[in-house]
Order: structure tokens, then C-alpha cells, then sequence
């Protein structure tokens, strides 16, 4: 038997076999304890293989999608890793894993409300509900976790010939999200009773909570080995790259991993250009047209002068507190003020690219309101000067706030 259980061949042929006994409805127990008592446990290649076999001999991918999770059980502790490579700091396998390890945390923190829900009293039951949405609000961030999986992995999965356990495990992210965004509209129920909450935990809740919790185990005992042992290191440094374009699901990686012999502009602090037009930085990206509207509905007004004292841009918002045109452009700055400030903006600019100074601050009052105005040195991460920002703000306003205004006060007509 030893020999038996040793042979790839016979090992996937009785994985199949297995499976297919699950498919025709028997007991998942019993397929459990054979499969301990012949096979004990299976190498993570071996499992994708016999699942892609199935689909290729005809299982349709909807069965094996139903089966998901009966399968995965009958698996679970059984899936031999001894083969797994080893996975550095910031990798993005490594961040996928810290992810999971967040979310489990999560669901379990639901688990124990839920949990805990027949013994909250109907007057406290309103707050309680509202700690439980919270959680299932974080749970929905795992939306990107997925993406990045069907976006940036399953194509270089599909490229080895790879398809049929990631379009099984896309279609458990689609029930995932359906599910979590049910929980959630039903959370956010003005009128939600105790009792409605009571009725939707067997039927939508603790199912999608042990729905995530299989999904990490997939990922850690088939999938992010089998994918190592597939993708190139430069296949996982292109993922890394447009990891940001997603964002991360509860977890901000510490370490910035990149293999020897990589460049990467973006981590160094270089803005890029995407595919799709849209502008890459460090923390985030956006279109053109976005930061044109985040840049006019900020409550300041902004003027950029570079490094050659030339004005460059200036904000378009709605109310302005001094006058701009286009006229201005490619202007010496010294132009654009009075003469008799032309020297003390000459001092800034000297004391900004001496580097004696990074900011200067002012404030006057004029036509009843109180303005501030700064300018800031901009500097690249070499500490090399790219220019000046003046921001002026009207804050006549602000300096007359008192106490507080939580964001639970907001009415359209704040």
C-alpha cells in the first residue's frame, strides 16, 4: 500500500474518484475517512491538476463550483506543503497571507457577536447591531484581495495552462461578495429587529463567514504554493507593480519587497504612467480629470512655481481668494507680485533653494476676512528643489468653530 500511496498516478486517480463520489451525493464523512485511510494526504499540485482534469473530462465548472466547499472540507489537514517554497517579507504572496491572517481575525470578532446575539437585550440590540455592521464592513474590503487574485494572478495562471481552479475559486469570490453585500443592506435595515437578525444567521451570515475563512485556507494550501512553483519571479514583480491600482484588504505591508535586479519607479517615489491614463504614485492613483476636481474642490487656492521661478499651474476653484489667469503662465513670480514684496519673495526663494528654510507662513485680514497664506518648498526624496507651493485659505470661518460636529450630525443642509 505504501507504494500505492507514494504513486502521483494512483494518488490523483483516487483524489477523482473521490471527488466524483462527492458529486454523486455521498456522505461527506465517509469520503473523508477514506481518504485518511488510503491516500493521508495529498500534495497541493496534485489537487489542482485532478481539479482541472475533471473539468476537461466534462465535470462542468458550476459542479465543481457547488462542490467547492464540500471537497475543500474533506481536504482540510490533508494537503501535504512539505514541497512549498519559502516566501520573502512583502512578497506578494506574503502580503495576500497577512491579509488572510486579518481577516480571519475579523470574522472571528463577528462569530463572537453573533454569537452572542440572544442575550443582547432589545434596548442595547440597536448598538449591538451597529458593531456587527462594522465588522461586515471591514469583511467587504476583502473585495480587493479578490481582485487582485482574478486580475493580477489568474492571468499568469492561465498563461501555464492553468484555468480551470481559478475560474472555480472566482466564481466562490462572486458568491462571497453577493453574500457579504446581503448581510450588509440587512444591517443597515433602519427598522432591524433582534428577531430579523436571528433568521438571516443560518441562512446568510454564518454561512459566508465560514465562506471566507475556506477561502484563506485555499489560498495557503493549494493555491499561493502551486503559484509559486508556477510563476517567475518577474511574473510576481509585474503583480507587485499593480498591486497599488487595487489597494490592500486591511493590511498595510511594512517592507517593500524587490528582487535583485528589479527597478521600480513608483517606490521610489516616481510618479508613472498606467496603461489606462491614469497617473501611479506611492499611496494611490488617478485620472487626469480626478485630480483636476480634487485640486478645484479643495477650500484652498494653490500656485506652483518651479525651480526656474516660472509660475506653472494654479487652482481653478470655485471661490478664490486672489485673482489668477492663464496670462500668468511661464511668468517670472516676481512679476505677478507688487513691487514693493518683489524683495521678500526673492528672500523665500533664496532661503528655499539655500535650503535655510522649507516654509513660510503669513496671515492678513482683507475685505473682513481672516487669510492665511503659506509657501512650502517642494523638494524631491534627494532633497533637491523642485520649486514652491503657495497655499492661501480663508479661514475667518475656522477660527470661529467651537465644541464639536460629529459626522452622525450631517444633514444635506449642513
Amino acid at each position: 500500500m505504501s507504494e500505492l500511496i507514494n504513486n502521483s498516478k494512483f494518488r490523483k486517480e483516487k483524489l477523482k474518484e473521490l471527488i466524483l463520489k462527492l458529486h454523486e451525493g455521498q456522505d461527506p464523512h465517509h469520503v473523508r475517512y477514506e481518504l485518511i485511510t488510503t491516500l493521508k494526504q495529498i500534495p497541493y499540485g496534485e489537487v489542482v491538476e485532478v481539479e482541472q482534469e475533471l473539468i476537461q473530462e466534462g465535470l462542468p465548472e458550476s459542479e465543481v463550483l457547488r462542490l467547492c466547499d464540500v471537497h475543500g472540507e474533506v481536504l482540510d489537514g490533508h494537503i501535504d506543503q512539505s514541497g512549498a517554497q519559502s516566501i520573502p517579507e512583502g512578497h506578494p504572496v506574503d502580503v495576500f497571507i497577512q491579509e488572510n491572517k486579518e481577516l480571519r481575525n475579523v470574522v472571528s470578532k463577528a462569530k463572537q457577536l453573533l454569537g452572542s446575539l440572544h442575550s443582547v437585550a432589545e434596548e442595547t440590540f440597536k448598538e449591538y447591531s451597529l458593531q456587527i455592521l462594522s465588522c461586515f464592513n471591514q469583511l467587504m474590503d476583502v473585495d480587493k484581495h479578490y481582485k487582485r487574485k482574478e486580475y493580477l494572478v489568474f492571468p499568469y495562471l492561465e498563461k501555464n495552462e492553468i484555468t480551470g481552479p481559478p475560474k472555480v475559486m472566482w466564481g466562490k469570490h462572486d458568491e462571497i461578495r453577493e453574500q457579504l453585500k446581503g448581510c450588509i443592506e440587512i444591517l443597515r435595515t433602519e427598522e432591524l429587529k433582534k428577531t430579523d437578525l436571528e433568521d438571516a444567521l443560518d441562512l446568510l451570515f454564518s454561512p459566508v463567514l465560514k465562506a471566507i475563512e475556506d477561502m484563506t485556507k485555499k489560498e495557503e494550501d493549494i493555491l499561493f504554493p502551486m503559484s509559486l512553483d508556477v510563476l517567475t519571479t518577474e511574473d510576481w514583480w509585474q503583480i507587485h507593480k499593480q498591486t497599488l491600482e487595487f489597494g490592500f484588504t486591511l493590511y498595510d505591508p511594512n517592507v517593500d519587497w524587490k528582487p535583485e535586479g528589479m527597478s521600480y519607479e513608483m517606490y521610489e517615489n516616481k510618479g508613472t504612467l498606467s496603461e489606462n491614463g491614469s497617473i501611479q504614485l506611492p499611496s494611490g492613483s488617478f485620472t487626469a480629470k480626478e485630480i483636476m476636481a480634487i485640486l478645484n474642490t479643495i477650500p484652498v487656492d494653490m500656485t506652483f512655481v518651479d525651480k526656474d521661478d516660472k509660475v506653472k499651474y494654479f487652482t481653478q476653484g470655485k471661490e478664490r481668494i486672489f485673482v489668477r489667469n492663464r496670462s500668468i503662465m511661464n511668468r517670472d513670480v516676481r512679476l505677478c507680485h507688487p513691487p514693493g514684496s518683489v524683495h521678500i519673495i526673492e528672500k523665500i526663494l533664496e532661503d528655499f533653494k539655500s535650503g535655510l528654510a522649507s516654509h513660510a507662513p503669513f496671515w492678513i485680514q482683507m475685505h473682513g476676512k481672516f487669510i492665511h497664506i503659506e509657501y512650502f518648498a517642494l523638494r524631491d526624496e534627494n532633497g533637491e528643489y523642485l520649486g514652491t507651493l503657495e497655499v492661501s485659505q480663508d479661514i475667518t470661518h475656522s477660527r470661529q468653530l467651537e465644541g464639536e460636529r460629529r459626522i452622525l450630525s450631517y444633514t444635506n443642509k449642513n
